[in-house]
C-alpha cells in the first residue's frame, strides 16, 4: 500500500533526523498502515512538494521504545504533544528536492489537493512520483567534484554519489537556506552580477571531502557544508604540495592577490 503524508518543517527538522539516523519514529494517528507500506512525505509551507520515500519497517511502537529526537523538534510544544499514542518506524528509501514534485504539479497529476491527513494516491500519481524521485533525474544539484587523480577515483566516485548524492539535494538545499547564496570565500552573489539568471545559483562544498564521509558519517549542513562559487570551488579541489586547499588557506590566497593588484 502507498500513502502520502504531510510534515512541517518549521515543527520538526525531517531533513536533518533523515541524514543523521535514515529512520523517524512517527505518530501513527489514524491512519490504517501496515509494515512494508510505502509512504511519501509532502513537506508543507513553504516547500510544498513531496520530499521523502520510507517504507514502513515496525507498526504500534509504544513511547518507550521509540527513538528519542527531541533536538529534531523546532517547535518544542509540538514535541510535548507528539509522545501520545502509537508510533510507526519510517526507514528512509530516497530523498529528493524536485521542483517537479511541487504541489502545482502534483494537482496536474492526479492529487486533489494538499495532503493533510494520510491520503492513498491513485495509479497515476504514483507513477508520477515514482518518476521524478530521483536526484540524478534533475538539474537542481550540482555534484561535488573529484579530485584531479580521476583515474585512481573513478570507481570510487561512483559508488559515493549512488550512496550518498541521491541522498544529499536536501542538505544541500539546508546549508544554502542557512548560509544564503553568496560564496563564503569570495563573497560572488550570482544574482548580483547576473540578476535573475543568477538567482540561486550556488555550488555546495563538503568541508569533509565527500570520498572521505563513511556511509553512516551524519551531515551536518550548518557546519560540514558551504555555499561556494564554481571558481572558487575548483580552486579548493586544486592540489598544493600534495595536499587539497583548506577554506581558510584559500581566502588568504584571494585577499592577498587582491592586495597586490591593487598595489600594483
Amino acid at each position: 500500500m502507498n500513502w502520502l503524508i504531510s510534515a512541517n518543517a518549521t515543527i520538526y527538522d525531517h531533513a536533518s533526523s533523515f541524514e543523521h539516523f535514515g529512520f523517524v519514529d512517527w505518530r501513527q494517528g489514524n491512519g490504517k498502515f501496515k509494515e512494508n507500506d510505502i509512504i511519501y512525505i509532502y513537506s508543507t509551507r513553504p516547500l510544498k512538494k513531496i520530499q521523502y520515500k520510507c517504507k514502513v519497517e515496525k507498526i504500534d511502537l509504544p513511547f518507550r521504545d521509540i527513538r528519542n529526537d527531541q533536538e529534531y523538534w523546532v517547535d518544542k510544544n509540538e514535541f510535548q504533544k507528539s509522545l501520545e499514542g502509537k508510533f510507526m518506524r519510517l526507514v528512509l528509501i530516497e530523498q529528493v528536492d524536485n521542483s517537479k514534485m511541487s504541489l502545482e504539479n502534483l494537482l496536474l497529476n492526479g492529487l486533489k489537493a494538499a495532503p493533510q491527513g494520510p491520503v492513498k494516491p491513485n495509479e497515476n500519481l504514483i507513477k508520477y512520483i515514482e518518476s521524478n524521485f530521483n536526484d540524478l533525474n534533475q538539474n537542481d544539484i550540482y555534484p561535488e567534484m573529484v579530485n584531479e587523480d580521476s583515474h585512481a577515483y573513478e570507481g570510487i566516485k561512483k559508488q559515493v554519489f549512488v550512496n550518498k548524492y541521491e541522498r544529499s539535494s536536501i542538505a544541500r538545499n539546508k546549508c544554502i537556506e542557512f548560509h544564503g547564496t553568496a560564496c563564503k570565500i569570495c563573497n560572488l552573489d550570482f544574482s548580483k552580477l547576473y540578476g535573475d539568471i543568477g538567482k540561486g545559483f550556488i555550488h555546495v562544498h563538503h568541508i569533509i571531502p565527500i570520498h572521505k564521509i563513511g556511509k553512516q558519517y551524519k551531515i551536518n549542513y550548518k557546519e560540514d557544508l558551504i555555499p561556494v562559487c564554481p571558481n572558487c570551488h575548483a580552486m579548493l579541489h586544486r592540489k598544493v604540495d600534495g595536499k587539497e586547499l583548506e577554506i581558510e588557506e584559500l581566502k588568504f590566497i584571494i585577499e592577498c592577490n587582491s592586495i597586490q593588484a591593487v598595489e600594483n
